[in-house]
């Protein structure tokens, strides 16, 4: 369980195929792994993979096939920067919201301008999971927590009917990679699992009223 508050920034420092279908990855971190062990969860992006090798300053994981296809993690080449966090202890402060770190799939910048000293960046999802956004609402993009400021579709909106809007402060430009995205790029999202729990007890219900009626 994460927070989708980031930690640091990585980058990846290698990758390889390997013979089973796996592909390892080897992240380099800016600061030592102090209290990292293996098989701790980290969140890559956004996406949960357990340490399997360790060193002061860099780390190992191994992806499926299966994560490859569904996450942007297909597409990395070394060099990629990465939003990086320590799964949640007891204890720690949420500062975020709940974020498992199962990413459910590939959304695409549509839209980026400068407000008032912020970004306002525009988000467009793939159909089956805009139902899930509402506006001030909280989503995970590349392992960010993020409230929802304009949804498509809505009454008054102009954007796109998957589209919605972000708004990031400086800080979390700076401090995480979705300041140096640019239009046509992807992110790793993550519903409010919330929302999701919420949709499944409707739908559930629903189906039960038409059986009883």
């Amino acid at each position: 369980m994460f927070t989708g508050i980031i930690t640091e920034i990585g980058s990846v420092r290698s990758l390889t195929r390997k013979a089973g279908g796996d592909t390892r990855f080897e992240i380099d971190t800016s600061q030592p792994l102090v209290g990292v062990a293996l098989g701790a969860s980290i969140a890559l992006s956004g996406a949960c993979m357990t340490v399997i090798e360790q060193g002061e300053r860099w780390f190992a994981v191994e992806v499926s096939d299966e994560s490859l296809s569904k996450t942007t993690l297909g597409s990395w080449q070394v060099g990629r920067k990465l939003n990086l966090e320590r799964a949640l202890k007891a204890g720690d402060e949420l500062g975020g919201h709940y974020v498992s770190g199962h990413v459910d799939g590939v959304g695409h910048l549509t839209g980026r301008e400068s407000v008032a000293g912020s970004l306002r960046l525009t988000f467009a999802l793939p159909t089956p999971f805009h139902r899930f956004v509402a506006p001030k609402g909280s989503i995970t993009l590349d392992g960010v927590s993020l409230t929802v400021n304009e949804v498509g579709a809505t009454a008054g909106s102009t954007l796109g009917e998957t589209e919605f809007t972000v708004n990031i402060i400086p800080h979390t430009a700076t401090h995480t990679t979705l300041g140096g995205l640019a239009v046509g790029d992807g992110v790793n999202f993550e519903i409010d699992m919330l929302a999701r729990y919420m949709a499944r007890l409707m739908e559930t219900a629903g189906a039960s009223h038409a059986q009883n009626s």
